[in-house]
């Protein structure tokens, strides 16, 4: 049964949903303005306090199953290569792959959700990720593994970037909104634990299949409980024409850059594997292509911004030296994290030898970090300043990879193992609601859609081609070796120890942007007047 409606403003001492005449007016009054302000109609404060949870676990929850089956892939890769055959040169695609397909779509997918509206948008990425997570756990090869954990990570690109709109749309500027962006942050490391764990129990036991089930069943289950209560006010647009999504959404702009991120993505991916790669006529031209793309995405920007047409990301933009800090600091922050993980569990399985459960076990305590982070962050964002919370995250996150770089390969897991997974989190987890929150502020309340897939695109390729990198370091250094078999411990352990010191650079490099990029940024999230 559905909650009954009548007009509040109000919902409680700690989220509020925009309602009022005040934000209604607001909104309208910029110009061009398209997006309306939702009307959420509650009776009573507990039936008020229902939507908002309602609200909230529809963006966490799917911000977390596409980190559960992130955890999940590191702790059940080994299995899935002997399980489907995986050549060396395609085992991390299963991984990388829904990765890159999400980069590349997120900037098309947000403009989409601001013309189409986010609602819409969220139900049909949604409704997408129970079938290829279903699809996932039914393939039988490799290939076909690989191609549906591709079209994952299209559905993912609609439901990441709609999530934020429905985030600026349902609330206020303030606590309210600050501590949702934190629940979608916190969905993340929470997702990613319980794949980590999860994916251990059901690899040692009834099959990696499951962990793709089960994140079916969960996907479906949002999917209904969205249709069924999330606010048909929220994200609302006026009627979509034909003549609005040609105007209003850059496709060229959308398909150079996405193509040029493709491309780019790809060779790292297939270098990262082979470093000898880079010389085949075909990675150069595609390299070269990619480059070419992106002087010309630059240069498309600019003729749109001069003619004040639809521009996916002026060129105006990277003049703000917060913003172009914060979106350099998400991509080198989520790829460290990514790979301090994937090379955390590899150091686990191939070098201490212990089974995908014993592993997971033994990454979990990412999961409380992340989650304290998120929390910490979304109560005191408004009150302290925003780039003593970056830099304190990145201090400690930055603790991480030069643990593991110095690690003796047979210490105890609670002398380096356990604080260098404790700390990874904080950095990424940290910046996420600090980094969404001056993101989307950058942009118009009409293309909040397309300020989310600024965010997730940074992120998500820096994942990528962070992977990408260290990758390629490691299988670097470990060819060199003296030693005659390259899959024998000795040699694996001098590339992953080449790796996480490469990370540390990476780490540093955000560290020193944060200080000079963002000083003296004050508070960010704080409620309007």
């Amino acid at each position: 049964m559905s909650l009954p409606t009548q007009p509040i403003s109000h919902l409680s001492t700690i989220i509020e949903l925009e309602s009022s005449p005040h934000n209604a007016n607001q909104n309208t009054n910029n110009d061009n303005e398209i997006r309306h302000s939702p009307t959420i109609t509650i009776s009573t404060p507990a039936a008020a306090k229902a939507r908002t949870v309602i609200v909230i676990t529809c963006v966490a929850v799917i911000t977390g199953v596409n980190s559960f089956l992130n955890g999940v892939l590191v702790v059940a890769t080994p299995a899935i290569a002997r399980d489907l055959r995986l050549s060396v040169g395609v085992v991390l695609w299963p991984v990388t792959i829904q990765a890159l397909t999400c980069g590349c779509t997120l900037l098309i997918a947000g403009s989409i959700a601001d013309v189409v509206g986010s609602r819409h948008t969220y139900l049909v990425g949604n409704f997408l990720q129970t079938l290829t997570s279903l699809a996932c756990g039914l393939s039988k090869s490799g290939v076909q593994l690989i191609v549906f954990r591709a079209f994952a990570g299209i559905a993912a690109s609609l439901c990441l970037t709609s999530a934020v709109s429905i985030i600026n749309d349902a609330f206020v500027p303030g606590r309210g909104r600050n501590l949702a962006f934190a629940a979608m942050g916190g969905g993340q490391p929470v997702g990613f634990g319980l794949g980590l764990t999860l994916g251990g129990v059901l690899t040692s036991s009834i099959g990696w299949e499951w962990g793709f089930y089960l994140s079916a069943i969960i996907n479906g289950l949002v999917f209904a409980l969205s249709m069924w209560q999330l606010p048909e006010g929220v994200g609302k647009v006026e009627s979509v024409t034909w003549k609005r999504l040609g105007e209003e959404i850059d496709w060229i702009g959308a398909l150079i850059i996405s193509a040029a991120l493709a491309m780019l993505s790809y060779v790292l991916a297939i270098v990262s594997t082979d470093s000898s790669a880079i010389h085949k006529p075909g990675n150069v031209a595609l390299l070269t292509v990619a480059l070419v793309s992106l002087v010309a995405f630059v240069s498309w920007m600019h003729r749109q911004e001069k003619l004040r047409k639809a521009a996916l990301i002026p060129n105006s933009l990277w003049k703000d030296k917060v913003f172009t800090s914060i979106c350099l600091n998400v991509f080198l922050v989520w790829g460290s994290f990514n790979a301090v993980e994937q090379f955390g569990n590899f150091f686990l399985q191939n070098i201490q030898e212990l089974s995908a459960l014993q592993a997971g076990l033994r990454l979990s305590p990412a999961i409380v970090t992340g989650i304290l982070a998120n929390i910490l962050v979304g109560l005191l964002v408004h009150r302290i300043r925003a780039d003593w919370i970056v830099i304190l995250s990145l201090v400690l996150s930055w603790s991480s990879p030069l643990l593991m770089a110095l690690i003796n390969p047979k210490a105890t897991y609670w002398s380096f193992t356990f604080f260098a997974f404790l700390l990874n989190p904080i950095g990424a987890d940290g910046l996420f609601t600090v980094s969404n929150l001056l993101i989307t502020s950058r942009f118009p309340m009409k293309t909040q859609g397309l300020a989310g897939g600024v965010f997730q695109t940074t992120s998500q390729i820096g994942k990528s081609v962070g992977l990408a990198l260290t990758t390629l370091v490691a299988n670097d250094v470990s060819a060199g070796s003296l030693s005659k078999d390259k899959e024998a411990s000795p040699p694996l352990m001098q590339g992953y120890r080449a790796a996480f010191w490469f990370l540390v650079a990476i780490n540093s490099t955000s560290l020193c942007m944060s200080v000079w990029g963002l000083r003296k940024i004050g508070t960010v999230g704080r409620k309007q007047d």
